[in-house]
């Protein structure tokens, strides 16, 4: 029953298909087609790109894939989350923010950066 569906589809109807097509015979008659015409070519066209794209697919570069995705490569790895909490009875101030930098190993503590850190709390104090 399959296999009758599919020699029917391509022995038959695609044949149908093909020729009922408005297919031009110089590349100046693709200007003249109609809206209607074009509609009716778009299956066609469609198939055909996605047969050139499959063919020259093997051909193109690869993306490279991201070495590591993670964010935080060594910090307390054993825990799905990283959380830490602070009592804030134990601030002395009120405005205060925290910078954690998961990708260096050690925080630069330069002037430019606590400068930047403070532009970002707004002028509140650094812990």
């Amino acid at each position: 029953m399959f296999l009758e569906t599919i020699s029917r589809i391509i022995k038959i109807q695609l044949p149908a298909y093909l020729k009922k097509l408005p297919l031009p015979e110089t590349i100046g008659g693709f200007a003249r087609l109609t809206v209607s015409e074009w509609l009716r070519l778009l299956p066609l066209l469609g198939i055909l790109a996605l047969l050139g794209y499959l063919t020259i697919r093997p051909f193109l570069p690869k993306k490279k894939k991201q070495k590591d995705s993670l964010i935080n490569l060594k910090i307390q790895k054993e825990n799905p989350k990283v959380v830490n909490e602070i009592d804030i009875e134990d601030l002395k101030s009120t405005n205060v923010c925290y910078c954690r930098c998961w990708r260096s190993k050690t925080v630069n503590w330069t002037r430019s950066r606590v400068e930047w850190l403070l532009e970002l709390d707004g002028g509140g104090g650094l812990a």
